[in-house]
C-alpha cells in the first residue's frame, strides 16, 4: 500500500465493482423482504407443529451428552445412532424406551428424553447470535432502534 494512494493505480480500483454489486444485490434483497414481511401474517399453531418433530433437537441430544463428559465426535456418533434406532423402530426419538437408547450410550440416563421440550431447548441458547429468547428481544430491541434513528 506504500505510495499507491498518492499515484493513479489500477489496485486501489479493482475492488470498487464487487463493492457497487454487492450493495446493488442487497438493496434487492432488502426490497423482497419487505415485499414478504408487509404482507405476511404468522399462525402459530402451523409454526408450533412444523417444529413438534424431536428430530430438529438433535444436536440439543449430542449436547446433552457433551455436557454429561463425551466427546462431541463420540457424542455425535451416539445420536447417529439414536436416529437409526428410531428409524428402523419407526418412532419418533422421544418415543424409544430409555433401554434402547441407553444401549447405543451408557451416558444417557433417564433424563435424556427432556431435551425434546423445544421451550428448554431455546432457554438454553443464549449466547450472542443464538436463536434463544433472550437475544433475539435484544436484537429486535437494537434493530427497532437503529432503524427509528
Amino acid at each position: 500500500m506504500k505510495g499507491l494512494p498518492l499515484t493513479y493505480n489500477r489496485d486501489l480500483q479493482e475492488d470498487k465493482p464487487p463493492v457497487f454489486d454487492s450493495f446493488d444485490q442487497m438493496s434487492l434483497c432488502v426490497d423482497v423482504l419487505a415485499g414478504t414481511l408487509g404482507g405476511m401474517t404468522v399462525n402459530r399453531d402451523r409454526c408450533a407443529e412444523a417444529v413438534a418433530d424431536p428430530a430438529l433437537l438433535a444436536t440439543d441430544l449430542a449436547d446433552y451428552l457433551v455436557m454429561r463428559g463425551v466427546a462431541f465426535r463420540e457424542a455425535h456418533h451416539a445420536v447417529g445412532g439414536v436416529v437409526k434406532l428410531a428409524e428402523e423402530n419407526n418412532v419418533r426419538l422421544d418415543q424409544l424406551s430409555n433401554e434402547a437408547v441407553q444401549g447405543v450410550h451408557a451416558k444417557f440416563g433417564a433424563d435424556w428424553v427432556d431435551v425434546f421440550d423445544l421451550k428448554r431447548a431455546m432457554a438454553m441458547r443464549k449466547g450472542t447470535g443464538m436463536p434463544g429468547p433472550t437475544q433475539v428481544k435484544k436484537q429486535l430491541a437494537r434493530w427497532k432502534k437503529a432503524l427509528e434513528a
